[in-house]
């Protein structure tokens, strides 16, 4: 059999949205980057097409909402089938759907056209690290393929064989329920949004090509062993015993289901081997929060891991990959449990659901709620002099820059890292950043009066849009570039 060797800086295993906005971020960011993909052509299964606000703003600052088209806007989203307003200061607020078709293929254009080499048809099969490199092993269609990268990405979701090759500490708990869904094809049901019945939850939404979604769980039933995904019979029984109505005579497009395990990895980061999206932590999808966090990960690691590999910064920035990614998952999970329960929770659970429902109310717990879901909340501890930016993303706006105008997010797409002098370069000058030119754009610009971003002095923005720091002086400056940019050239 024939046997072919490949070297690069990064494999990514894994080309669903995930591997690809990693592989699009790292190619983005000057690094040599192979994709491993077991299937032979593109899924044809749009099983996650919820995105939210801060996903939107990522594509946004990369050029991509273009080809993603104008999907349909949603403001209310819901926490454990309870609605809830998802708006929130940002120019794509509340959740938008994409079908996980799109997404795919718009990342994978843009990485390819960016340099990234996707390998469909590849499975991976052996790995091990040697300190120096990690070196892996996969089957292709032409036969074997040997791989020595100075960095493997685990992105091959929840069932990940990179998890299994390297026995990572994957410590959670296993699903005790699930929800079976379906796309099925010539069935007229009502649209149902998380209808609570006497027997079970149900779901449904028709889509404009007349197929509809179907989503359901029988309370009482616990989640059953699986070697593959569920049959569409089984859906069928369900459903009937929930809602009275018979589906079996529609042809389903697909059909799996998902319980609530909720595992996550003790460590994002073994050495040369990272984890990202479902590979790093398993979660019951619920209001697409698995895929927009899978797809925020691949966004804060892919700058890092290209910085490094360049030889601009030190590997130590890659543990600042773990520390953030990990805690924000952490805390995804835990919403995510407690929605899981309110949801597939029998009559026990009304009582609570009653009492956050009149919390929901309330302004400040919506906004908190929502925040958190859709992924605008989320701040890193990045160190520095404080400051109320430190940390969160930059709100995206309109700056005053020589004659004309600009936005925040559209400086994102054209450089890397920004320092932002917003004084317009009044005032006392910058501390010296020419050691950082190849990695860090310094902006003169004026803030719009009245925008998020007047009274702010001087912002560090990283590439993935999270202020590294803010100030009025150079205090802290120069330390913040070295961290998260690497030492002066």
């Amino acid at each position: 059999m024939a046997s072919d060797r490949l070297e690069a800086d990064v494999v990514v295993v894994g080309a669903g949205p995930v591997g690809l906005m990693l592989a699009g971020e790292l190619a983005r960011g000057g690094a040599d980057v192979v994709v491993l993909e077991k299937r032979r052509a593109p899924s044809t299964e749009s099983r996650a097409s919820t995105l939210h606000a801060r996903t939107m703003e990522i594509l946004d600052s990369r050029g991509l909402l273009p080809d993603i088209g104008t999907p349909p806007n949603e403001p209310r989203g819901h926490f454990g089938g309870i609605p809830l307003d998802l708006t929130l200061p940002s120019p794509h607020p509340g959740q938008w759907k994409v079908p996980q078709t799109k997404t795919e293929a718009v990342l994978e254009e843009w990485a390819i056209s960016l340099g990234a080499d996707i390998r469909c048809g590849h499975e991976l099969t052996a790995l091990r690290e040697t300190g120096e490199h990690a070196l892996a092993e996969a089957e292709g269609r032409d036969g074997q393929l040997a791989l020595r990268a100075r960095y493997l990405v685990a992105c091959d979701g929840e069932d990940s064989t990179v998890r299994a090759l390297t026995g990572a500490d994957f410590p959670g708990e296993d699903a005790g329920r699930e929800l079976i869904r379906a796309d099925v094809d010539g069935i007229e049901v009502p649209n149902r949004r998380f209808q609570r019945l006497e027997h079970g939850l149900a779901i449904a939404a028709r889509r404009n090509d007349g197929v509809t979604r179907v989503m359901v769980h029988e309370f009482g039933s616990a989640a059953k062993p699986r070697t593959g995904d569920a049959r569409f019979e089984e859906i069928a029984d369900v459903w009937k015993r929930v809602t009275g109505e018979d589906i079996s005579s529609g042809t389903p497009l697909w059909v799996n289901s998902f319980g609530d395990a909720s595992r996550q990895l003790t460590r994002y980061r073994h050495g040369r081997i990272l984890f990202a999206g479902d590979a790093a932590h398993r979660q019951m999808p619920i209001g697409g929060q698995a895929l927009n966090l899978g797809l925020q990960d691949a966004f804060n690691l892919g700058w890092k891991l290209a910085l490094h590999v360049r030889g601009a910064a030190p590997a130590e920035l890659l543990d600042t990959y773990h520390a953030e990614r990990h805690a924000v998952g952490r805390r995804v999970l835990s919403n995510i449990r407690a929605q899981a329960m309110m949801l597939l929770g029998g009559p026990e659970v009304e009582p609570l659901r009653t009492v956050l429902g009149e919390l929901i109310a309330l302004e400040d717990v919506r906004a908190h709620l929502a925040g958190m879901i859709s992924g605008l909340d989320v701040r890193y501890d990045v160190g520095g002099p404080a400051h109320e930016l430190l940390g969160l993303r930059l709100p995206d706006t309109v700056l005053l820059a020589g004659e004309g105008t600009v936005t925040t997010t559209r400086l994102l797409r054209e450089h890397h890292g920004l320092l932002l002098d917003l004084r317009g370069g009044a005032g006392d000058p910058l501390p010296d950043t020419g050691g950082w030119a190849d990695r860090v754009t310094v902006v003169a610009a004026l803030p719009e009066q009245g925008g998020a971003l007047e009274g702010v002095d001087r912002v560090l923005v990283r590439p993935d849009g999270h202020v590294a720091w803010a100030g009025s002086g150079g205090a802290g400056l120069r330390e913040a570039l070295e961290r998260w940019f690497g030492p002066a050239r």
